[in-house]
């Protein structure tokens, strides 16, 4: 049974009258009104160890099991064509990659109606044995089912759009029937992720070891001919010029926000569209919606729109297992639980080196463990979000543990933002192997990376990271932040972007976001025992370019008319911590707009450094 058929009456009529907030039953949150700090604790690691311990009991699921080939699933043949193994800002990276034959056997009902039976008689496994198996459509999840893929099951999503906009809740016309989903913090009706779940409640989805696949074909061209996933980026690339993208001016949105919102002064509708017509871009059309207030119900996307999809989306849900097998070749983001409440993420394989390939999202989540993960991903590998513009009513991320992992290409190892507008706090990342073995092609940008803005705002706080190795280092060149024209940060000065080994950045990517009324405010970050390696690059042996970055809050990106205290990033302490050998030896850190920043027995270029500085 096709799955948009099962929608709760009631939650249609709320989608169709009511805001986001109201929606998913949530009050709006207000990130400065609730922003109080509470009583520290004198060893904070123990609330660390309090959060492992929710997971000491393993998940439990009926011993019941559903093999999807007793609902009709038939595996399929592959053939070999040249795709994208990789996208960067330079282009694409050609490959010969394995997709199913044309014609294959389309395994969605038979999955579905597995997933659908095993619900109905009260939970169980259902199980995708050794395989190759195409599925043109979505994979719903539903309470109490524990999906399994046998070694050797290596299940490929179509490269078809059109397939994730047939079988979702929401009737959107000529748009599709599309999901509820949040994208890049916002959010909107779009095209359904490949595995999706709304509201449920004990579920799992493992494999029996990394032969156990889930394959987004990102870089796959479209089973019509055209383009592929990674191509809606709008990246450069010279052999195949893209003319639709989520960065182009898309017709389909309004020419004008009289539409919109026929009320609006002048003066805010300048605010809110900013320079040009680059408003009207899917990307940054989304956010608009959002600062306008628009209900989630009218914030329409899908067919016609080139927001592309994450691979695995979980929202509201409780009590989540991802454990034991590979995702590849993801159009978007790997994992994104959204609203969620004790997931755990263990032992899974991420390697997608697509654009915008963050390897997991926890957004608006509390209580999650991310341990024994391997990571090689074309941004992020992992990167904690909270919400963006107005859409903070899921409230915080809190109280994540990230452990035992293995990172090696990305732009942050452990990422704190940037969509963070309802705050982030009670975060540990310990024992971790910042392997970064791809540094003399691909290498991280940075190793623990916050970044916010004007725009986003937020909180960030109680941030304990320790026992992190970094043999190869991170990018020994930088790539500096680009200020806005009035800024007094001088072009070419801080390589917030790439080259760091801590990053704080309070000014991120400031041009791309019209709207810069909320300054966020940054305490509490406690950062020790780094040890990081050199690598022979660039005429010498170096570890960086910059030890860290710490850039506060830019006083000239705020564009509101009313005042707002723009408050220093306080109280960061890096202790015990052996940086290597900076290419930048006559600057070897960066600081602006900082108060009581404590270094503690560092080394950086041989020299040891214990000092308190204020900026």
């Amino acid at each position: 049974m096709p799955t948009h058929q099962a929608i709760n009456p009631q939650r249609r009529a709320l989608l169709r009258h009511s805001s986001a907030a109201s929606l998913f039953g949530l009050s709006t949150f207000s990130p400065l009104s609730q922003a109080i700090t509470p009583k520290a604790n004198p060893d904070p690691w123990q609330r660390a160890d309090q959060i492992i311990g929710q997971f000491a009991k393993p998940f439990k699921f009926a011993k019941r099991d559903f093999l999807v080939t007793q609902f009709g699933a038939k595996p399929c043949e592959l053939r070999n064509i040249n795709g994208q193994v990789a996208s960067d800002t330079e282009g694409a990276i050609e490959g010969v990659i394995p997709t199913p034959q044309t014609g294959s056997f389309d395994c969605y009902q038979a999955i579905n109606q597995a997933i659908l039976a095993c619900n109905k008689a009260g939970g169980g496994r259902v199980v995708v044995p050794a395989g190759n198996w195409y599925c043109a459509g979505p994979i719903r999840l539903r309470s109490n089912v524990h999906l399994h893929l046998a070694a050797n099951a290596h299940v490929f999503f179509s490269a078809n759009p059109a397939d994730y906009a047939k079988y979702g809740d929401i009737d959107c016309g000529k748009n599709g029937k599309l999901v509820i989903s949040r994208w890049q913090g916002n959010d909107c009706l779009n095209y359904s992720p490949m595995v999706y779940a709304y509201n449920e409640k004990n579920i799992a989805i493992t494999g029996e070891d990394w032969t156990s696949i889930f394959d987004g074909q990102g870089g796959t061209p479209f089973e019509d001919g055209s383009g592929n996933w990674w191509d809606w980026k709008g990246r450069k690339n010279p052999k195949k010029p893209i003319q639709f993208s989520e960065v182009n001016v898309n017709v389909n949105n309004p020419d004008n926000l009289d539409q919109l919102a026929p009320s609006l002064t002048e003066d805010a509708k300048k605010l809110v569209q900013g320079i040009g017509d680059k408003w009207r871009t899917d990307s940054r059309f989304l956010p608009v919606l959002s600062e306008l207030g628009i209900p989630t119900a009218r914030r329409i996307f899908g067919v016609g729109h080139y927001l592309r999809p994450s691979m695995i989306e979980l929202i509201g849900c409780h009590n989540v297992l991802l454990q034991g097998y590979k995702i590849q070749s993801a159009p978007f983001w790997l994992h994104h639980p959204v609203k969620c409440r004790k997931v755990h993420i263990n032992k899974v394989n991420m390697d997608s080196m697509g654009p915008n390939s963050d390897g997991f999202d926890p957004e608006s989540c509390d209580t999650v463990l991310i341990e024994n993960c391997t990571f090689n991903t074309g941004d992020d590998c992992i990167a904690i979000k909270s919400g963006k513009n107005r859409d903070t009513q899921f409230g915080p991320t809190r109280n994540i543990v990230v452990q035992h992992c293995v990172m090696n290409s990305g732009h942050g190892a452990v990422t704190l933002g940037s969509e963070m507008a309802a705050g982030i706090e009670h975060i540990y990342a310990q024992h971790l192997d910042f392997r970064n073995m791809n540094w003399d092609h691909d290498p991280l940008n940075t190793a623990i990376r916050m970044k916010t803005n004007m725009n986003r705002g937020g909180f960030l706080r109680h941030f304990y990271v320790r026992d992190v190795s970094i043999p190869n280092g991170v990018k020994t060149m930088p790539a500096f932040y680009k200020p806005l024209p009035d800024s007094v940060i001088a072009p070419q000065s801080v390589p917030s972007t790439a080259g760091a080994v801590i990053t704080i950045d309070c000014d991120y990517a400031p041009a791309d976001d019209s709207v810069r009324t909320r300054p966020p405010v940054i305490s509490d970050i406690h950062i020790s025992d780094i040890k990081v390696g050199t690598v022979n690059i660039g005429g010498g042996n170096y570890s960086s370019y910059q030890a860290f970055v710490l850039l506060g809050p830019v006083a000239s990106s705020y564009n509101g008319k009313t005042k707002q205290a723009i408050l220093p990033i306080q109280n960061v302490s890096i202790t015990n911590c052996d940086f290597g050998t900076v290419r930048n030896d006559k600057a070897p850190w960066f600081l602006h707009h900082v108060q009581n920043l404590q270094l503690k027995n560092i080394t950086i270029n041989g020299k040891s450094y214990s000092e308190t500085i204020s900026t």
